[in-house]
């Protein structure tokens, strides 16, 4: 084994969902930075091609692509023509999803739909079309993008941790039946990180005060520092690793 290329990720095939969002951007610029070749998908494909100019500056390929991860249609659309592109996925980043935070009896029923069709459904729907195609090559890598709150409860949002709850429990299943083919699934479960959708949540004294006295490292996260686990479950160095959820959280179920 080549040790010093073990986390050498230059040449994957890297699709990635929700990648015109604040994290998206910050992770295809990482992954982009290290050589791999990134299609952004998106339902906002303005948000895509935004990214793909950023991505663009380091010198390597990128594909923007709408989607809607709700509708099965628009992935088997959107699986096509990076496809067509670039012949084959290496490695699929399951990051499209959306929360609703209110208090548990005023959820209406279509906000519940709404978020489970997005974060659960939608991971479902991606990870099925992109499987299909990695059990044809008999090789690939899934990385879903569950949350700290899929062990953890926390007032005002009980759709998105059930939604999160249940990309651990898929993943594990995915990764039990696609390990014999050479399919990797793992999840990685970030704890709160500052970008444009927490921005304002995190904003409130109040709130902030109260989620960092329960983060060891006293601090909400960087979109930069998401990175390096995903380089690590893109490359070779996490050949024997599937099935699991790995959390970069601060510390935060240390309590």
């Amino acid at each position: 084994m080549d040790y010093q290329k073990l986390f050498d990720i230059s040449g994957k095939i890297i699709l990635i969902t929700g990648g015109g969002g604040t994290l998206g951007t910050a992770i295809c610029k990482g992954l982009a930075a290290v050589g791999a070749k990134i299609a952004v998908a998106d339902q906002n494909l303005e948000s895509a091609h935004k990214t793909c100019d950023l991505i663009r500056e380091y010198g390597t390929e990128c594909l923007p692509v709408q989607v809607d991860v709700t509708d099965p249609e628009s992935v088997k659309a959107m699986v096509d023509q990076v496809l067509e592109k670039f012949g084959r996925i290496d490695v699929l980043l399951n990051h499209a999803g959306i929360n609703i935070r209110k208090p548990a009896v005023e959820y209406t029923p279509e906000e519940w739909e709404k978020v489970l069709t997005v974060n659960l459904s939608g991971i479902f729907h991606c990870a099925q079309a992109v499987g299909k195609v990695m059990l044809k090559q008999g090789s690939g890598r899934i990385i879903n993008t569950a949350s700290t709150l899929a062990s953890i409860s926390q007032p005002l949002q009980a759709v998105y941790a059930s939604s999160k709850g249940g990309i651990v429990q898929l993943t594990k299943v995915l990764a039990e039946e696609w390990a014999p083919y050479g399919v990797n699934v793992n999840a990685i479960g970030p704890g709160y990180f500052e970008t444009d959708l927490t921005r304002k949540y995190l904003s409130d004294p109040a709130v902030r005060d109260t989620l960092l006295t329960k983060i060891p490292m006293k601090r909400f996260g960087q979109p930069e520092e998401l990175i390096g686990t995903i380089i690590f479950l893109s490359s070779e160095a996490s050949t024997y690793v599937t099935g699991h959820t790995i959390y970069i959280d601060g510390g935060r179920l240390l309590y």
